[in-house]
C-alpha cells in the first residue's frame, strides 16, 4: 500500500513516484532469492546512481540532488520497505559521505564528491571497533604522521560494505588518548595494505556485507585527512545524528511492508465464514501496528525538518531512531502473528522482515545509547522544540 506522502515540492513528489516505480520493478522482486544466496546487489547501487538516488542530501554542485531531509528520508523508507539491504545501504553511503561534504575543504570537495555522489563509487563508514562499540572514542586505529601523510594501522569492526566499498570514511587516532586525539580520514579502498575479512554470517541483511576491514601500513597523504587533526570525533558525532535519521527511515519502511502484508492477509484470509481481520484479536493488532509506524514516521520527519531548518536535532533524531526501531521489531513480531504459520516460513517475506528489524535496534548506535543520549540531554536542558 503505497503511503499518502506531504511533499514540499511537485519535484519531491515526482521523485518519490520515480523511486516507488524502481522499487517496485527492479527492487523487491529480487530481494529474497538475493538475500537467501547473500548476493551484494551493486547492480542496484549502479542503477540508483544513474537515477541520481545516492546524493540526495548533498549539494548540485557537486552532483548531489539538492533534496532536503525531509525529502531524502522517504526516498531510504520506500526502499527499505523494498528491500533493506538497500535502503541501509543508501542511509550508509550517505553517511560516509557527510564529513568531506560538511568539513572537507573545498579542494577536497571538487576532487572527490563528485565520483561520491554520482554513483561512480561507494562507501562505507569505519568507527567501530571490536573492543570500542558504543565506546567510540576508545578506538585504537592509529594514523602515525610520516613523510607528509598518514601510516594507518588497526582493524575496524562490524562495516556495512566491507570489502565491497569503493572507499572508506575512517576515524583513527593521530595523537593521544580520548576524543581529542582521533582524526577523520578518507581512505580509498584500493589503498596497498587495506583489506577486509570474510563477512559476518549474519541472522538478516544478509546480502549486505558486513566485515572487519584492516589497515595494515596503509599509507595515505595528507589530503585524505578531513578536518584538523584531533576534530573526528565531533565529525564522527555529527554524521551519526543524521545517520540515525537514515537508520529511523529504514526501519519505518521495513515496519510498513510488514503492516501492509499483515493486512492483505487480513482481508483474505476467512476463518469462520469471514475475514480474519474482522476479529478484534487481529483488528485490534493491526491498530497498534498502524499507530506505532505513523508516530514513528512523524518524529523522524519532525526531526528532519529541524535539521533542514538549522536547528539542533541530535536529541530528536536519537528519539526517532529508539522509537522506529523498536516499532518495527514489535510491528513485524505481529505481523508474523497475524499470518500465523505462513508468517513462520519463508515463503512470505514477513519472517525475513523480522529478522531485518532486529539488526536496526543495534546499528549506528544501540538503542540503549539513544536512552543514554535523550537522557542525558534532558538533563542538560536542551530544547529542540520544533
Amino acid at each position: 500500500m503505497a503511503v499518502a506522502r506531504t511533499l514540499p515540492t511537485d519535484e519531491a513528489a515526482a521523485l518519490i513516484d520515480l523511486v516507488r516505480d524502481i522499487a517496485a520493478k527492479e527492487i523487491a522482486p529480487r530481494a529474497a532469492a538475493d538475500e537467501e544466496a547473500g548476493a551484494f546487489p551493486r547492480d542496484v547501487f549502479a542503477l540508483l546512481g544513474g537515477a541520481g538516488l545516492l546524493g540526495l542530501p548533498y549539494p548540485a554542485r557537486y552532483g548531489g540532488g539538492g533534496q532536503p531531509y525531509e525529502v531524502y528520508l522517504q526516498v531510504v523508507e520506500e526502499l527499505a520497505g523494498a528491500w533493506l539491504a538497500v535502503g541501509l545501504g543508501l542511509s550508509v553511503h550517505t553517511l560516509a559521505c557527510y564529513p568531506v561534504a560538511a568539513r572537507g575543504d573545498d579542494a577536497q570537495r571538487d576532487a572527490l564528491l563528485p565520483a561520491m555522489l554520482g554513483g561512480d563509487l561507494l562507501g562505507a563508514y569505519c568507527l567501530s571497533e571490536a573492543h570500542s562499540g558504543s565506546d567510540a572514542a576508545a578506538l585504537a586505529t592509529t594514523a602515525r604522521a610520516d613523510g607528509g601523510g598518514y601510516v594507518v594501522d588497526g582493524a575496524k569492526a562490524w562495516i556495512t560494505h566491507g570489502g565491497v566499498a569503493d572507499f572508506y570514511t575512517l576515524f583513527a587516532r593521530t595523537g593521544g588518548p580520548g576524543r581529542d586525539g582521533i582524526s577523520c580520514l578518507h581512505v580509498p579502498a584500493d589503498t596497498p595494505g587495506v583489506a577486509a575479512d570474510t563477512p559476518e554470517d549474519k541472522m538478516g541483511m544478509r546480502s549486505s556485507p558486513t566485515a572487519a576491514v584492516r589497515f595494515d601500513g596503509a599509507r595515505v597523504d595528507a589530503a585524505a585527512r578531513v578536518g584538523a587533526e584531533g576534530e573526528g570525533f565531533p565529525i564522527a558525532l555529527a554524521a551519526l545524528d543524521s545517520g540515525r535519521l537514515g537508520i529511523a527511515a529504514c526501519a519505518v519502511g521495513v515496519a510498513q511492508a510488514a503492516l501492509d502484508l499483515a493486512v492483505d492477509h487480513a482481508r483474505s484470509r476467512r476463518q469462520f465464514g469471514r475475514p480474519v481481520g474482522d476479529f478484534q484479536g487481529i483488528g485490534f493488532l493491526l491498530a497498534d501496528m498502524a499507530t506505532r509506524i505513523s508516530a514513528a514516521r512523524e518524529l523522524y520527519l519532525s526531526a528532519a525538518r529541524l535539521r533542514d531548518s538549522g536547528r539542533p536535532f541530535g536529541t530528536r533524531a536519537a528519539m526517532a531512531k529508539l522509537l522506529a526501531t523498536d516499532a518495527a521489531m514489535a510491528v513485524t513480531t505481529d505481523a508474523v502473528q497475524v499470518l500465523g504459520g505462513m508468517g513462520y516460513t519463508s515463503d512470505l517475506p514477513a519472517e525475513r522482515l523480522m529478522r531485518e528489524a532486529k539488526v536496526l535496534q543495534i546499528v549506528e548506535g544501540t538503542n540503549q545509547i539513544q536512552r543514554v543520549v535523550i537522557a542525558r540531554d534532558l538533563l542538560r536542558g536542551r530544547d529542540e522544540t520544533p
